[in-house]
């Protein structure tokens, strides 16, 4: 016969009972937990500063968060990583989600690739695919703004499509495909 395990009643913590507790705090204890939610994370950080638009690029973090794992220092054995290079996008976004620093972060995200790919050549089609998905997120980003603001976006989307032309999986011809599919590219 085998023994049953025992119920075990755990309190699942949700956003309902945080909120409770919180509704009870004045606004000296409200500055204090954000403080210290701000100390206790560069993460953090970077959420409050895109959130309220304080500092000189609150973009900068997001910046290095995607360099550090699309272009990294092969000489200190850093690894890759498209996955947490593209949260650093979603984090930025959650934050504050503002159309043109998601378009500055979805097209620097292809210019840390093809920088990366031009010094050190590699033949991995995952990231190949993520950086044509990103192209296409970039794509769709610069689509949003309004068309004055576009053209800078364009031209570098256009170096980083030129360049896709330099490596294997056609990865230059999905480019040329999405450039037009978005009405950006040559008719």
């Amino acid at each position: 016969m085998m023994a049953t395990k025992p119920r075990t009643t755990k309190n699942k913590q949700t956003w309902s009972h945080l909120k409770r507790n919180l509704s009870g705090l004045d606004r000296n204890a409200l500055l204090g937990l954000i403080h210290d939610l701000y100390a206790a994370s560069k993460g953090n950080q970077s959420f409050l500063h895109a959130r309220f638009g304080s500092g000189d690029d609150v973009l900068e973090p997001y910046k290095v968060n995607i360099s550090r794992w699309v272009c990294p220092d092969v000489m200190r054995a850093q690894d890759i990583s498209t996955a947490k290079a593209s949260r650093a996008i979603a984090d930025y976004k959650k934050a504050c989600g503002r159309s043109n620093g998601m378009a500055e972060l979805s097209v620097f995200y292809c210019e840390a690739c093809m920088r990366f790919l031009g010094l050190c050549g590699m033949d991995d089609e995952g990231y190949f695919d993520a950086l044509v998905r990103m192209f296409e997120q970039a794509l769709k980003a610069v689509g949003s703004l309004e068309p004055d603001r576009r053209p800078p976006f364009l031209e570098r989307l256009e170096l980083v499509r030129r360049g896709g032309h330099n490596y294997g999986y056609w990865v230059g011809d999905y480019m040329d495909e999405l450039m037009a599919e978005y009405g950006f590219g040559e008719e």
